[in-house]
């Protein structure tokens, strides 16, 4: 089967679209999803994710699994843990597609860089010298670090370092290509949900 993701991110710049398209590839090649097995389409804002997915759901062909993947953007009810679509229902006022099913809709809980968090080797290393990895949230559980939160760590931690401060669009699709996917799981419910099923739809490595 071949499936397709529609992703946040990217905004309306070209080259950052390429970069977040080579971002998740990296990152779903590296959790061992097979690499002939799915396609990334960045479509910048969550919005413009919710519409591409639609129209792509209603045209896909019989061999054909069409992904949504956005943020959370805030905390997601712990009864809701497998019903993506109850909490971008609330969230986003998104009506859940005749056609979706609950395992074509996956969150980044509360926003990617929570992803990032659960990784600090590899931020250390990204970052080089001089980055501060006690500043960067210590709650073990990332799902429930808020988003200002994470962006606010990770500023913080980066201000000294050889990269200089974190910035979404210089830094973010870089360090995606180079996370753990293992760690990442481990630490994200949410996470180790689209891996597990992009694994089982597009085939594992």
């Amino acid at each position: 089967m071949k499936v397709k993701i529609y992703v946040e991110g990217g905004g309306d710049r070209r080259d950052l679209k390429a970069k977040c398209r080579q971002g998740f590839r990296m990152f779903l090649q590296n959790a061992g999803v097979r690499d002939r097995g799915f396609s990334i389409h960045a479509c910048g804002g969550r919005q413009a994710a919710y519409d591409d997915y639609c129209v792509a759901l209603k045209n896909a062909k019989d061999d054909e699994f069409i992904v949504l993947l956005v943020d959370s953007e805030a905390p997601v009810a712990q009864n809701d843990s497998d019903l993506p679509w109850a909490h971008l229902e609330v969230r986003d006022n998104w009506d859940q597609p005749a056609q979706a099913t609950d395992d074509s809709a996956h969150l980044m809980v509360q926003c990617m860089e929570a992803w990032f968090i659960a990784d600090r080797a590899t931020l250390r290393a990204f970052f080089g010298q001089g980055f501060n990895v006690n500043t960067l949230p210590a709650n073990p559980n990332v799902e429930e670090i808020p988003k200002q939160d994470l962006y606010a760590g990770l500023n913080n931690a980066s201000r000294n370092s050889q990269k200089g401060r974190y910035g979404k669009g210089r830094h973010s699709f870089d360090i995606l290509s180079q996370i753990n996917p293992t760690r990442v799981a481990a630490a994200s419910h949410w996470a180790k949900r689209l891996i597990d099923t992009l694994q089982e739809k597009a085939g594992a490595a």
